[in-house]
């Protein structure tokens, strides 16, 4: 016989779908380096940057103008470094209801790529010089379309979103025609000159460099004391040696330091300041070795007398008597060159006095001499430094013709003719030897040699170092009538900068500089486009030839130059026999500091753009000659901010090299993560500062991302099926919701207040803590339970669904700057395919959210919070409790908590089943013990009332309450 079954309300029921649990189609797994470029290719097929563009027509335009990079090789993580930084800027702009409408740029001329192309040439066995010159800038040409295209896919996989199909190139005709328009400017505003000074010069690459072009590298160089025997000469000096007119000076020695021996044949003169006091010495003692001797006469700084001493082995001396710098004898005093004796050469055209070493040298006066190192004596070769050309300039005196463009010593150089100069310092320091010696002297002209290491300027192209060379260069004056350092200086004044000392870096820059040096000796760039005429040496300064050239070049570019007759250009007017026509290109850096010319002012865009954005270096680079070419053609700086950020290093904060194996390439990245990762990284990091990244780094940023993506996950699944119809008012909302309301208006004031200041250090950090501290770890975990148990029209799920939708909107929006294809994901998921959220923008926070007084009140019932929680903990790692909701949580007394919370919120805000409250007599106290009654089937809360009702006796009075509804039941079964 069969028993009977057992009646409804004792069966074994399973409540489990009866529960709201999360649904959504929006994966856990993000799979970035497939899903990305889907996303892209949706982008590309539904015309998204158009459509960007077409809902913001009648907004206020922003312009991020790009500073160029170089369109020579895949780009590096530097450069992914800086796209995304200035995409997010954009984005954010755009976001905030700006028309950020950004236009990328290359810049494509310039030695790298000559170079690449004379490789291919060399390799082939190709005289590069055999080549017409049309058909090797045809070759660059190439070479730079090929990388351009390259580098534009990459900066699209990274979700660089810009107008990509009207970028810019230096290599356009139209910019090569704005970019020779800009030189004619200072031609016709009398700023452009073409002047003999010496400039950093490099050997290897025959070119003049830019400041921007160095880079600083130790170096091995060598160091020596040279003796330049005096000629003692009356107050009156008239031009004729008169030695032994002062007993104590007769046969003594200047010793002067230098650190670049190979410039000692081109030495002029000898600098000393008025303002030292020097000390003319006998020497009694030497060490072995020493090339001193005993009994010499020598003449040095008197603060620098014991480190001269040391350096060059002298034990002992008498001083004989003191002279102060700014006496009649100093400069009264005349010096034969330390090797003279030796015959003269000659260069065609030119003095043979010029290239010897028979003249006297003079002794001249200088601020510059100072009592750090050396002797307090400084040699002077005015064709090897900018203070000794000056010197030499104010003096008159000649300015020898010395070395060629490789570096090698010129053939009519006595000694060295054919030497290289980084290989002279063994030849000079043996003619110093000897020389005097030569002469009759006892002594030869070198006292003293030693090596060392020090940091000296290099190429950045060659890394090879640059030495200092006299050649005619065309240069723009920035003291003159133009007074471009004066207002270069004031236009720094107005701008804005982050971070602020950017200021003080270029301000100190532009201040110190010289003549802005833009000639340089090579074929792939834009011609100084400059007729002079031949027997004045004065360019031709006339608008109608100027303008003919600029004509000429915006049809057929910078070709023009060279495939024309100069009379193309000079017209009817002028004699092409009595001008001759420049081939020097300008330097790069002018062509890409007048990209706001053929970028901003040619296509009709806001002038100045509102922001500049590079690396912490362009403060000397495109941030600097932008300021000097627009300050000088137009009056005023081109930008309005300049914001810069750091370099990359690798996790150990070491530069990355290939030779250190620590290289990471960004197209590695988003194959093994995806460009969303490597955006994340970006924003993550102090941006000012030097970044760094590596593998750890990377995993790191990849477990902050996880987080990210659930938070939206779990939005997304509690959002099911969300509608207006369900929306509560915010007078109508719980304190919990309203809070968090709050917490969104505080986010959203610091987002905004980065917006317009550019400074993102700590924001998307902050977002992420509010992912994981205030929702994941609290608000979620406080509200799952009437999200999942609630019946559907209950008010208090109603109004979490309500905030979950203004959470969705808000992380969607602040995110998609950054995490540009996981916030497309997450709003599509809800909003559909034929959806974007790149054209929402940040949703607006009613100013009633703004609550600082409830804020305080959930800050002081969060605390409480974490001190119970501690309690709990406490008794769940002893065994007692095995989860929250079997505990009844122990507060102190109603009085201390009647103004925070009821009980029963108390327990929701615990995630407890039961609230009470002991006296705290003593002070606050926290506990928890277990919980009185059933634990719910459906909610698992551990109540008294469970078995109340018949019909579902496993559950409490809310969940028997829900089902019963038949809400929950047909939910379940959609």
């Amino acid at each position: 016989m069969t028993e009977n079954p057992p009646p409804e309300a004792d069966r074994e029921m399973d409540y489990r779908a009866t529960v709201f649990l999360p649904r959504t189609g929006f994966p856990m797994r993000a799979d970035l380096p497939r899903r990305e470029p889907e996303i892209l290719a949706r982008w590309q097929a539904i015309g998204l940057f158009e459509k960007i563009r077409a809902a913001s027509s009648g907004r206020k335009k922003f312009i991020l103008h790009d500073g160029p990079p170089y369109a020579n090789g895949n780009l590096h993580i530097g450069t992914a470094l800086n796209k995304i930084l200035k995409d997010v800027i954009n984005r954010t702009r755009q976001m905030a209801g700006f028309d950020a409408d950004y236009i990328p740029g290359w810049d494509c001329h310039g030695l790298p790529i000559e170079w690449k192309i004379e490789e291919e040439y060399r390799k082939s066995g190709r005289d590069k010089d055999a080549v017409p010159i049309l058909d090797f800038r045809a070759e660059c040409r190439a070479y730079a379309a090929h990388w351009m295209q390259v580098q534009g896919e990459e900066f699209k996989r990274l979700g660089v979103e810009g107008d990509f199909a009207h970028r810019y190139a230096t290599m356009d005709y139209a910019a090569e025609s704005a970019i020779v328009a800009e030189i004619g400017k200072f031609l016709m505003n009398g700023a452009l000159y073409r002047g003999l000074r010496p400039v950093m010069w490099s050997p290897v690459e025959k070119t003049a460099l830019a400041e921007a072009e160095i880079e600083y590298h130790d170096h091995k160089s060598t160091a020596i004391w040279v003796r330049f025997p005096i000629v003692r000469a009356t107050s009156h000096y008239d031009g004729h040696s008169s030695r032994g007119s002062n007993e104590d000076l007769h046969g003594s020695s200047i010793v002067i330091w230098t650190t670049t021996p190979w410039t000692i044949p081109g030495n002029e003169a000898i600098a000393f300041n008025e303002r030292m006091t020097y000390a003319l010495i006998t020497v009694t003692g030497i060490a072995p070795g020493s090339l001193a001797i005993v009994g010499e006469k020598l003449l040095v700084g008197r603060d620098l007398l014991a480190q001269f001493c040391g350096a060059v082995g002298i034990t002992g001396y008498d001083i004989i008597r003191e002279m102060p710098g700014n006496g009649p004898e100093m400069a009264a005093i005349t010096c034969d060159h330390p090797l003279d004796g030796y015959p003269l050469g000659a260069a065609p055209g030119k003095e043979a006095v010029n290239y010897g070493y028979a003249g006297l040298i003079p002794l001249i006066a200088a601020g510059f001499v100072t009592a750090e190192q050396g002797t307090g004596f400084v040699h002077i070769a005015p064709g090897h430094g900018p203070d000794d050309f000056e010197l030499g300039r104010d003096k008159n005196l000649t300015i020898p013709d010395t070395v060629g463009p490789d570096g090698t010593f010129n053939e009519w150089v006595p000694l060295f003719a054919g030497l290289h100069v980084y290989k002279a310092a063994d030849r000079v320091c043996e003619e110093l030897k000897k020389a005097r010696r030569k002469a009759g002297q006892k002594a030869g002209a070198l006292l003293g040699r030693e090596e060392f290491v020090h940091s000296y300027p290099h190429s950045w192209r060659s890394k090879a170092p640059v030495i200092f060379r006299a050649t005619p260069q065309w240069f723009i004056r920035m003291d003159g009538e133009e007074k471009i350092r004066e207002k270069a200086l004031q236009a720094i004044a107005e701008t804005h900068f982050v971070p602020e000392q950017g200021r003080n870096r270029i301000g100190a820059m532009v201040a110190a500089r010289p003549d802005w040096c833009i000639s340089r000796q090579r074929a792939w760039g834009v011609p100084i486009a400059v007729f002079v005429h031949r027997a004045s040496g004065e360019p031709l300064r006339d608008p109608e030839v100027m303008a003919r050239i600029v004509a000429a070049f915006e049809t057929e570019g910078a070709d023009a130059w060279y495939a024309s007759p100069p009379e193309r250009f000079l017209g009817k007017n002028y004699d092409p026999a009595e001008y001759e026509q420049v081939t020097d290109i300008v330097d790069v850096w002018f062509e890409s500091g007048s990209t706001h010319a053929f970028v901003l002012e040619a296509r009709h865009l806001p002038w100045p753009a509102d922001l500049y954005l590079e690396g912490s270096d362009q403060h000397r680079g495109w941030f600097h000659s932008s300021l000097l070419e627009s300050v000088g053609t137009r009056g005023r700086a081109p930008f309005k901010a300049v914001l810069t950020h750091g370099f990359v290093l690798d996790e150990q904060g070491r530069k990355m090299s290939k030779s250190l194996g620590n290289v990471v390439a960004p197209q590695e990245v988003m194959k093994d993560y995806g460009a969303d990762i490597l955006r994340l990284w970006v924003m993550m990091s102090d941006t000012t500062e030097d970044l760094r990244i590596g593998r750890e780094i990377l995993k790191q940023q990849a477990e902050l991302y996880r987080r990210l993506r659930n938070t939206l996950r779990w939005l997304l699944g509690c959002l099911d099926g969300f509608s207006e119809d369900e929306r509560v008012a915010y007078a109508e909302m719980p304190e919990l919701e309203r809070y968090i309301l709050h917490r969104l208006t505080e986010l959203d004031t610091r987002i905004r207040r980065a917006v317009e200041t550019y400074d993102w250090t700590g924001i998307y950090p902050e977002i992420h803590t509010f992912c994981a501290n205030d929702l994941s770890a609290f608000y979620f975990d406080i509200r799952k339970d009437s999200l999942y148990c609630d019946r559907p029209d209950s008010p208090r799920r109603r109004a979490a669904r309500t905030v979950l939708d203004h959470l969705h909107r808000a992380l969607c929006t602040w995110l998609a700057p950054v995490l540009c294809f996981t916030a497309e994901e997450a709003w599509c998921a809800r909003f559909g395919e034929e959806n974007s959220v790149h054209l929402e923008t940040f949703p607006e926070m009613p100013a009633e959210w703004r609550d600082e007084v409830l804020a305080a009140r959930w800050e002081k019932i969060r605390e409480w919070r974490g001190m119970t929680t501690l309690s709990i903990e406490r008794e769940r790692s002893e065994g007692r409790l095995r989860s929250s909701l079997e505990a009844g949580a122990i507060l102190p007394s109603e009085t201390e908590r009647e103004t925070l919370l009821d009980a029963d919120t108390w327990a929701d805000v615990l995630i407890v089943s039961k609230v009470q409250f002991a006296s705290s007599a003593n002070g606050l106290s926290f506990g928890a013990t277990s919980a009185p009654g059933q634990k719910c089937a459906r909610c698992w809360k551990v109540l008294e009332e469970v078995g109340e009702n018949k019909k579902h006796p496993k559950l409490c009075r809310r969940c028997a309450d829900a089902v019963e509804s038949g809400l929950v039941c047909r939910a379940a079964a959609a």
